[in-house]
């Protein structure tokens, strides 16, 4: 058993029954789970972490945050624990034998179902929170008696930081003082939280039953309630701002004792405002939302930062903090209907002091994605320490110096040389970061140890150059200052500086609260002398979050940088490399994240390296219209008469499946809830009652088939909702769903088994549950759909043109390019590894005269190029060819593949796709398609060896290989 194991054994157990089942899971197969969670549940796993919905999704959860859902949901509904020693006997009962984990465990606290997920700073909790709320309110709304479920919620935040990001995630942000909930994380989102055919009862819950902590109580709702408060409201007192002042003010500090007899005894002798009707009405108020939480009949509580929970320990007693106590009141009369979850990068406390000091965590941790996984797995940036000879060679205190009364007078010289450090390391990425992308801002967070200091920060950045504009001072004292009115920009300017170039230095106290979310901060130095673990962890951690994301050339110098820290090197380029200007005093630190790889150093002489490493910004060359490429775009008019929609089911192609066959291996019985395995598309919430199946649940099945069907066709990948529309290709099934219900239920009755087929009759019905029936339908229609699609006649579509040279810049690595001449760029990029043929035709295309123009296309830039198909199972996929290629006559988009790919399903898909394509194109008029024909071209690696060293021009090969159409299809059309 491994340190970590004995430290989390209800991560450790937990996870050693999901891990093998995890692959499955994705592969789209049965594993033993989706038999042991509720249909409605089965249906959300599929959707979220199947590989074929995530192949058509920009973004998706990563390893972390699946294991956190995974594991929540194992624990809850498959090991049914409804308290923590429950959930200890099940799956570490040996750890309740360990250091008095069983006297913690039985304790009344943990006497409801418990979960806490450790995941390191940047690794998206609050994605995991969303998840975890649509898996409860989907589950309750099916099964209304299920006291597993819940409908209410109540989300409770550390800060108003977090506070106000969690009502933008749930309502959306403001404008002019009204939440816009399309602009809410979930909605943002919904192709990755929430299935299609749940959406709207989703949407409708949270626009419904959101609440803001002042509502409480006071709001009525419908169907369910979604409290957001700061934990202040719990404990009774205020939360002044988000600002850490002199000492960080934990929730767990003891209460002030004017505070707490003010708590008791509203009226207070001699103190006139304090007993105003205003003030009192508002003490007494206090309770009432507490009142109401403890009325609910059930609830589910998730914490955000949940370090703040810990307990306080005084002369040996075990107290809570004020808030969590009200928790254990809200809990008190629900029992096991009460749900907690909590949230923490640093779910622990620090016990002892010096050498003795250790962390003592939470025990209900069921999931541990750490600093460490999460740095491997490239999801937060690498840490850096950057030593100087300058700063070794300071002495130990390098704290501000004071005057014999304890007042600050002026920067020691050690702070100076840090905070030149971190100045010098600035300016270099901003230099260098500006050639690659001039909208990315590195920014230079400073940490000082109490308010005095600050402001002499301020001065000697400024007098290093530094504008009014460039330092963002944050701080109590700063506050002080400023009336409301003016602090109130100052925030805004906060949390926007990733948007902009100033400010370009931000100086804070210790830490800025968690919520302060920003994803430039690249460079940090902190002069502190505190040594707190929880308090080191937490302001690496607002540096961590990632700045670049999206381009795969970047991506894999990320990887290249982690696997030279790994090797104890230092990094070649600074792509999401997070700074530290660090005194040596405090490696102690850090030593985990060296000695494990994760953590490197630098010294004076990276200032001397290109933080882009090879990367260059490859521009457009002087005279690129010559070698330029008119892409046309077919659009539909606004205005076009839909007509129906023309197929035949009895010419679709038959089951492979004998059903006389799969009939006798399903049997009968009394209960069938059935779901699609590679959709995630429950067919009917069925309770079949005696083996009948009845003509409302089978009108279910072909609607929800329907449903998949239109959905795949229509589901283009795009970013934005209004691209989204322009594009769609398919509007006319959404509009003619009834004609493919039709279609669909003559398919199953007379054709799909080659025979008259009736699903009321002996429980046919069965064999359409089959997965593999149910993927062969879906495929059917898809595909036959998709083709008539493309020969939809373009002189009755609207064109417009898109030029290649709109992508005025691609990210190229000066060790793997090609430099050319007959292209809009200079050069053009290859694959670092396994790169040899898409180099071997450039260089042929280049030398054959007849190639008037060419360009390799890239895959994220050049959008205009991708082309949406189906796979072999129905679902929806896109894919870029690799090459462009104009001759006098011809244009050819030419996809290169290794030979052992040339059979592949699904490349035999994607030229059907792109060869209908292109016969749209060349039914254009002649001046709409560049005056020439165009083809679609599959080269394989032998095929271009063969003849490149035979002589053969490139242009003659490319003729030679384009793809023709063997037959045309018997309908002439989709309409």
């Amino acid at each position: 058993m491994t340190a970590q194991d004995v430290r989390f054994p209800l991560a450790a157990g937990i996870a050693d029954l999901v891990n093998p089942q995890i692959s499955a899971l994705v592969a789209g197969q049965e594993p033993e789970l989706l038999q042991q969670v509720t249909p409605t549940t089965a249906e959300l796993l599929r959707f979220w972490f199947q590989q074929d919905f995530c192949d058509v999704r920009t973004l998706n959860f990563h390893e972390g945050q699946r294991s956190a859902i995974l594991h929540v949901i194992y624990a809850h509904e498959v090991l049914g624990a409804r308290t923590l020693s429950e959930l200890y006997e099940a799956v570490a009962p040996e750890a309740l034998l360990d250091g008095g984990a069983l006297g913690e465990v039985t304790r009344a606290r943990h006497q409801h179902p418990k979960y806490a997920a450790k995941m390191a700073t940047g690794t998206g909790k609050t994605w995991v929170l969303n998840a975890l709320m649509t898996w409860q309110y989907l589950n309750k709304q099916v099964a209304p008696d299920d006291d597993r479920f819940t409908r209410n919620f109540l989300i409770v935040a550390p800060g108003l930081i977090v506070y106000d990001r969690l009502l933008d995630s749930f309502q959306g942000k403001e404008v002019d003082g009204e939440r816009d909930f399309s602009t809410s994380d979930v909605y943002q989102q919904q192709d990755l939280f929430v299935p299609d055919n749940y959406r709207q009862a989703v949407f409708g819950f949270l626009q419904a039953s959101v609440v803001t902590k002042a509502d409480i109580g006071r709001k009525v709702t419908g169907g369910g309630l979604v409290a957001i408060t700061n934990w202040h409201l719990l404990a009774g007192v205020e939360d002044e701002d988000f600002i850490e002042g002199d000492e960080v003010q934990a929730p767990g500090l003891d209460i002030d004792p004017k505070a707490a007899v003010e708590s008791m005894f509203p009226l207070t002798p001699g103190t006139a405002t304090g007993n105003a009707l205003g003030v009192l009405d508002r003490r007494f108020a206090r309770g009432g939302p507490l009142r109401f939480l403890t009325d609910l009949p059930d609830l589910m509580v998730m914490n955000d930062e949940a370090h703040h929970i810990h307990e306080m320990r005084s002369a040996g007693e075990v107290t809570d903090v004020e808030w969590q106590k009200s928790l254990l009141e809200i809990a008190a009369p629900k029992g096991k209907r009460f749900i907690q979850m909590d949230f923490s990068a640093t779910p622990y406390n620090e016990v002892g002091t010096g050498k003795k000091k250790g962390r003592q965590y939470f025990p209900h941790i069921v999931v541990d994605f750490d600093l460490t996984s999460a740095m491997k797995a490239g999801l937060i940036k690498s840490l850096a320490l950057d030593k100087r000879k300058e700063i070794a060679a300071l002495p130990l205190d390098f704290r501000a110096e004071r005057d014999d009364d304890g007042n600050v007078v002026a920067l020691s010289q050690g702070q100076r040389v840090m905070l030149q450090a971190g100045l010098t390391k600035l300016r270099i990425l901003e230099e260098q970061f500006a050639k690659t992308d001039p909208d990315k801002h590195p920014k230079l967070l400073v940490i000082c140890e109490d308010t005095n200091v600050t402001p002499l920060v301020e001065d000697f950045l400024h007098g290093t150059g530094m504008s009014a504009d460039d330092v963002l001072r944050v701080d109590s004292g700063r506050k002080a200052e400023l009336s409301q009115k003016n602090w109130e920009p100052v925030r805004e300017r906060l949390f926007d500086v990733d948007r902009h170039p100033t400010p370009r230095a931000i100086v804070s106290v210790l830490m800025l609260r968690e919520g302060f979310d920003v994803s430039n901060i690249c460079v940090i130095v902190p002069l502190r002398s505190s040594q707190a673990s929880i308090l080191l962890e937490q302001t690496v951690g607002r540096g961590l979050r990632l700045m670049w994301r999206g381009d795969d050339t970047i991506d894999e110098l990320k990887r290249e940088t982690r696997e030279r820290i790994a090797k104890g090197q230092e990094p070649n380029n600074y792509f999401d490399v997070l700074f530290v200007v660090e005194h040596p005093a405090f490696e102690e630190f850090y030593k985990d994240l060296i000695d494990e790889g994760l953590a490197g150093s630098v010294g004076d002489d990276a200032d001397k390296k290109n933080a882009r490493g090879d990367l260059e910004s490859v521009d457009l060359k002087p005279g690129y219209q010559l070698f330029d490429f008119e892409i046309p775009v077919i659009l539909r008019e606004a205005d076009d008469e839909l007509k129906a929609p023309s197929l035949d089911p009895l010419t679709l192609p038959r089951s492979k499946y004998p059903v006389d066959f799969l009939i006798r291996q399903i049997g009968k019985g009394d209960q069938f809830a059935s779901h699609d395995q590679q959709e995630g598309t429950q067919y009917g919430d069925y309770r079949v009652e005696g083996g009948i199946l009845t003509a409302t649940g089978y009108n279910d099945y072909l609607s929800r088939m329907t449903n998949r069907i239109t959905h795949a066709l229509g589901a283009n990948i795009t970013k934005s909702a209004a691209k989204f529309k322009s594009v769609s290709q398919y509007p006319i099934l959404q509009a003619h769903k009834p004609l493919v219900v039709g279609w669909l239920d003559t398919y199953i009755r007379h054709r799909l088994f080659d025979r008259s087929f009736d699903p009321h009759e002996n429980e046919n019905w069965r064999v359409l549950m089959v997965d593999d029936v149910a993927q062969h339908i879906a495929g059917v229609f898809a595909t036959r759909l998709t083709e008539l699609q493309q020969t939809v006649s373009a002189a009755e579509a609207e064109v417009r043109h898109i030029l290649l040279s709109e992508v005025r810049t691609i990210p190229v690595r000066s060790t793997s390019c090609v430099e050319v001449s007959k292209c809009i760029y200079p050069k053009l990029p290859i694959p670092t590894n396994k790169g040899g043929l898409e180099r071997r035709f450039i260089r042929w295309a280049e030398k054959d005269t007849k190639v008037e123009a060419f360009c390799k296309i890239h895959e994220h830039r050049h959008q205009v190029m991708r082309r949406p198909y189906l796979k072999a199972d129905g679902m929806p996929a896109q894919y870029s060819p690799d090459f462009i290629v104009r001759t006098e006559d011809s244009i050819f988009v030419v996809e290169t593949k290794a030979q052992s790919a040339l059979s592949d399903e699904n490349v035999r898909r994607k030229q059907r796709a792109a060869l209908g394509w292109v016969e749209q194109i060349n039914d254009l008029e002649p001046h709409l398609r560049m005056e020439v024909s165009w083809s679609y071209v599959l080269l394989g690696e032998e095929f271009v060896k063969n003849w490149e060293s035979k002589g053969m021009r490139a242009s003659e090969a490319l003729e030679m290989a384009r793809l023709r159409r063997p037959e045309q299809p018997t309908e002439t059309g989709l309409f």
